[in-house]
């Protein structure tokens, strides 16, 4: 292509000129398509960073001084200008707020919607939606609007307010509205704009006036978040709001019976629908295995999830938070707008930026205030002295020619009061004295009139005084906000420490492993191969080979895994109490080895070797121990004249479990023939260490807590409630024990219990009763079965001594001790018990015992046990006797 742009008739003519010679404006396609670049360049530059800029300050990020974007600041401003105490109609607040935001009327309407359903600022009347269940609003022209007092107290004074033209220049409208509350804190935000985004999540109302207390008063404090849909938080990660931190949010899941389960309040930002859909998706992934969801949810939340016969209810709440949206984390990002640019602070910030911002909005309507009464009782000492004076009856003001004149002689006779005034007289004060009604004159009362000064002087005296002590003038100010406002925003989201829940624990095993060994495949879908063990699809599973070799992959529809496999199961990662016992071959002739070791943590489709890595190694016996179980095993050598001992046995009890990469002890040095199974062993690896957590409800195994104790494969855990209920569970990770627990401890069947208690039976006398519980997973109550019945003590204490202090008509009485095993004895937990009095009874406290229980014996009471000198045949029957001594003639 030509550099240049050459008419084809000149080139025809064979005119040599070319456009470069005869215009001189003509350039090159080149230096065109550069200077076209350049200017798009530019103009893509500019342009993009004032859409950039103008939607991060005027769309999606909220003002620091008042918590708003514009558009809700605007919504804001039309409605006060609309105020008269009734409802407008939402789509008259919409055309009217259209004035002020140079935007479509559906983003105001939505930004509205959302400001009511947050129920603070709005007061809505009409269906405006639900967002609990996500259901809209109904249409503009159906549902109203107004001001909550809320609203007026705290968000508007014009005289404080800075104003600014409006976006076609007709109105006038607020930069920021002078908020006098951490508005931003309590409503929340979420924005997205060009480049950064905006996330602060809403905080309760009471904790919020707390804060700004506090830190007005320098003392420090603490803000977490709070949600009108409730739940529980875990705010340990959540890093003052600041980007970076998150928290986790659960919804609140009870346990209505073993078949049902109820979703009664769920996540922040979460619908009933959004759960419920992400539940079904749960179930068609085969994470959880319920039978039907349903949804009862009206002015409160409940989804009911019905389980499938046979699965586990808590295993199956563990399968909600991890598959589901009944747990979600939340990033929160706290980016405001301060001095015209983005800022991203933290919430602790926010609280004390706004907290100066009311204390200085306080002071400037203070000497708003105070300006204004100084006017007022200036001009009314002045209307005082003019009346009382009767300047307006001197013959120089009557007879004066001019305006001028009147006023020079009004403030010659105005000049010896000069000292008692506030401030200079003025021209416009003059003026003002002169408009005053012959009426006003005659009605004028000097007794009035002093008062009403006095009254001023006192208000301003008052004003000085919080203007002096301004910083608890603004405390007083969150107080009265908390009192009067308070009440209505408990907080409903309940902080919690959660415990992190591994998926591949709780994952529904509904896919069933198979493998064919001829092959050489393991998976899910070898339906007609030999099955292996039930397992999900996130399972990892753990292969071993009979060379020694090992391995771990992940759970496939079919995968080739080689042949000669020797065990396969799924794989637990950290699991200590699963042991492998194994002896092996070293090499094709070498010794062989005894060993006992877990597996806790390996590479995905690593290769690893249990024996010491010799060609020819081979496994010549292997188990898998769950609870590391340790068997006998039966050894069989080859024959060998110079073997005197050729079967023997060996205890894998006495093989001390090592790490994996162990070379093991040496079994035999002699060729075996055959490795039998003698006998099956226990346990090795003793009871489990439990532990409580209270902070999460759950048991552990890793000493965090209250320690419960070693549990063997028979014992129990005793959960009491503080509603007098009781049960027993066993010790498996996965149970869930509710808010009210009490007492969580092992149980002991011959453990006795007091409890003192008011029957309502029995006109809510005192009664005392001792009892021993009973295992039962189903909870029973040692209260009795009146729900009105009431605890007032319960103890373990083998002799309790208590002490009955009595109160009310009977306050006179001495206090009555009482030993509780000789005042009663122990029957069942079912027994009414024994009436303690029927004086009226302030309390009753529990005393140090003064005996303690006596060590358990066979024998009777009052009979003496001598020491005796025990035969050394003590226990032999005489028939045993006799056969030993026959025996020992035999020999001879």
């Amino acid at each position: 292509m030509s550099d240049y742009f050459i008419d084809k008739e000149e080139q025809n003519d064979g005119n040599t000129s070319t456009p470069e010679t005869e215009h001189s404006d003509y350039k090159p396609a080149s230096t065109m398509d550069e200077n076209v670049k350049h200017q798009l360049t530019g103009m893509y530059q500019s342009w993009f960073l004032d859409y950039a800029s103008y939607v991060i300050l005027e769309r999606a990020v909220p003002h620091i001084n008042d918590g708003l974007k514009p558009v809700q600041r605007r919504i804001l401003h039309s409605m006060k200008r609309l105020d008269d105490g009734r409802y407008n109609k939402v789509a008259n607040i919409v055309g009217h707020t259209m004035q002020f935001h140079p935007h479509g009327d559906a983003s105001i309407g939505d930004a509205l919607v959302q400001l009511g359903q947050k129920d603070l600022l709005i007061d809505c009347q009409g269906n405006w939606g639900n967002i609990l269940t996500g259901d809209g609003a109904a249409a503009p022209r159906y549902i109203e609007a107004r001001l909550s007092k809320f609203a007026l107290d705290i968000v508007f004074n014009p005289k404080t307010t800075e104003w600014k033209s409006s976006y076609d220049g007709r109105n006038k409208e607020p930069i920021t509205l002078p908020v006098k509350f951490p508005l931003l804190l309590a409503q929340g935000v979420e924005g997205i704009a060009v480049g950064l985004s905006s996330k602060i999540l809403p905080h309760n109302f009471n904790e919020l006036c707390d804060a700004s207390i506090s830190y007005l008063h320098g003392q420090p404090f603490k803000l977490y978040p709070d949600f009108q849909t409730g739940g529980s938080i875990d705010v340990s990660k959540y890093n003052d709001g600041e980007r970076g931190g998150s928290v986790k949010i659960r919804a609140k899941i009870n346990k209505i019976d073993n078949k049902t389960l109820a979703i009664t309040e769920i996540p922040y930002g979460k619908t009933t629908s959004s759960v419920i859909e992400s539940i079904l998706k749960a179930v068609d992934k085969g994470k959880i295995k319920i039978r039907k969801v349903d949804d009862n949810t009206s002015a409160q939340v409940e989804i009911l999830v019905h389980l499938a016969p046979g699965v586990s209810s808590d295993k199956t709440i563990d399968a909600l938070y991890a598959f589901t949206d009944c747990e979600v984390s939340i990033s929160p990002n706290c980016c405001v707008i301060d001095d015209q640019k983005p800022h991203f602070l933290t919430v602790s910030d926010v609280l004390k930026k706004s907290a100066d911002n009311t204390l200085d909005l306080l002071r400037k309507e203070l000497q708003i205030r105070k300006d204004e009464l100084l006017d007022t009782l200036h001009f009314a000492s002045l209307e005082k002295i003019f009346i009382e004076e009767r300047i307006y009856k001197d013959k120089e003001f009557e007879q004066a020619k001019s305006m001028d004149e009147a006023c020079e002689h009004i403030d010659e006779r105005l000049t010896p009061f000069y000292p008692i005034l506030i401030r200079e007289v003025t021209k416009e004060d003059i003026l003002k004295l002169m408009e005053i009604k012959m009426g006003r004159i005659l009605k004028f009362n000097k007794d009035k009139a002093d008062e009403f000064i006095a009254r001023m002087k006192a208000e301003i005296e008052e004003i000085d005084k919080h203007l002096a002590n301004i910083v608890e003038y603004t405390t007083e100010w969150f107080k009265m906000l908390k009192e009067k406002y308070g009440k209505k925003y408990p907080r409903l989201t309940e902080l919690r420490n959660f415990d992190t829940i591994e998926a591949a624990k709780v994952v529904e095993a509904n896919e069933k492993l198979y493998i064919n060994r001829e092959e050489g495949f393991i998976g899910t879908g070898l339906k007609k191969d030999e099955y292996i063990t039930n397992c999900s699809d996130i399972d990892d599973v753990i292969i071993f080979y009979r060379d020694g070799k090992y391995k771990v992959v992940r759970v496939q529809e079919k995968m080739f895994v080689g042949k000669n496999i020797l065990y396969v199961n799924v794989f637990k990662k950290n699991d200590k109490r699963t042991i492998y016992n194994v002896v092996y071959r070293d090499g094709k002739d070498g010794f062989h080895y005894i060993k006992r070791f877990n597996v806790t943590a390996m590479t995905r489709d690593r290769e690893y070797d249990l024996t010491q890595g010799t060609v020819g190694s081979k496994v010549v016996y292997f188990s898998a121990n769950p609870n590391g179980e340790a068997e006998v095993i039966k050894i069989t050598l080859k024959p060998n004249p110079r073997i005197k001992k050729i079967i023997f046995e060996k205890d894998f009890g006495e093989v001390l479990i090592k790490g994996r990469q162990s070379m093991g002890n040496i079994l035999t040095k002699n060729d075996v023939h055959k490795i039998g199974l003698k006998q099956r062993g226990g346990s090795t690896l003793g009871g489990r260490e439990v532990w409580f957590d209270r902070d999460v409800l759950r048991l552990n195994y890793d000493g965090r807590g209250e320690y419960l104790g070693e549990f063997q494969s028979t014992d129990s855990i005793l959960v009491i409630l503080n509603n007098g209920e009781f049960y027993t569970t066993n010790f498996d990770l996965s149970n869930h024990y509710e808010d009210n627990v009490s007492i969580v401890e092992k149980f002991d069947p011959h453990k006795i219990w007091s409890a003192a208690l008011y029957d309502a039976d029995q006109q809510g006398y005192p009664y005392l009763k001792r009892f021993a519980l009973e295992p039962s997973s189903r909870k029973q109550n040692y209260l009795g079965e009146n729900k009105e019945n009431k605890l007032i003590l319960l103890t373990d204490e083998y002799y309790p001594r208590l002490e009955v202090i009595f109160g009310g008509h009977d306050s006179f009485r001495e206090p009555l001790t009482i030993d509780v095993d000789e005042f009663i004895g122990v029957k069942s937990f079912k027994a009414k018990g024994k009436r303690i009095t029927t004086f009226t009874i302030e309390t009753i406290n529990e005393l140090e015992p003064t005996r303690f229980p006596e060590p358990k014996t066979e024998t009777s009471d009052n009979v003496d046990i001598e020491p005796e000198i025990l035969d050394p045949d003590d226990g032999k029957s005489d028939g045993d006797i006799i056969d030993e001594i026959t025996g020992q003639m035999k020999l001879f």
